[in-house]
């Protein structure tokens, strides 16, 4: 079992050098030099293969840049309603769009950190929360759902939060997150 290691050891010239130091003192038994080392085992798989882990995300990324293109398409070219503040419904929905694009690319890195089901259900929610309430205000100017804006803005910070090492404290902040939302 030791000499195991203390082959595997041997890789780097200064463990080597230790180990040498340690068999003169008699530490360790002299190395043998009737087993050698197996070569090491490459292994050669398509990045499709490896990345299966983070097929949902890639897929839910996929189709949500294809829904704010359509969504960016169709706001360039819509005439938003005229509201009775004299508000600018294209800022609103050129925020929206912005926002979706940024964190669409965003759930593509997520298989990529140390929690992706956290982060990914922060952007997801994130997503349809802040930028589904800015589409639905910038198209009906309706503002009945704009409560739900700044919890979906929070929860896509936590997104981002989740994606770095800030993410074991986020487990609670999720659970009081969910209590913000009321249910009815």
């Amino acid at each position: 079992m030791v000499s195991g290691l203390v082959d595997t050891l041997m890789i780097n010239t200064v463990a080597e050098g230790t180990m040498n130091i340690l068999r003169q003192i008699g530490i360790f038994k002299p190395k043998s030099a009737s087993q050698p080392l197996p070569p090491p085992v490459i292994m050669r798989m398509p990045l499709w293969e490896l990345a299966q882990e983070a097929g949902p995300y890639v897929r839910l990324a996929g189709i949500s840049g294809a829904s704010a293109v359509i969504l960016g398409a169709m706001g360039a070219h819509r005439k938003f309603p005229e509201t009775e503040t004299k508000e600018d419904l294209r800022k609103i929905f050129e925020t929206a769009n912005r926002f979706h694009f940024l964190h669409t690319l965003a759930l593509v890195t997520v298989p990529l950190c140390k929690r992706p089901l956290i982060a990914g259900s922060f952007f997801i929610a994130g997503m349809g929360m802040f930028c589904g309430t800015c589409y639905y205000h910038a198209f009906t100017g309706d503002k009945s759902m704009r409560r739900l804006t700044p919890i979906g803005g929070t929860c896509l910070i936590l997104g981002w939060l989740a994606m770095s090492e800030l993410d074991s404290w986020l487990n609670g902040i999720a659970v009081g997150i969910a209590t913000l939302v009321p249910i009815t």
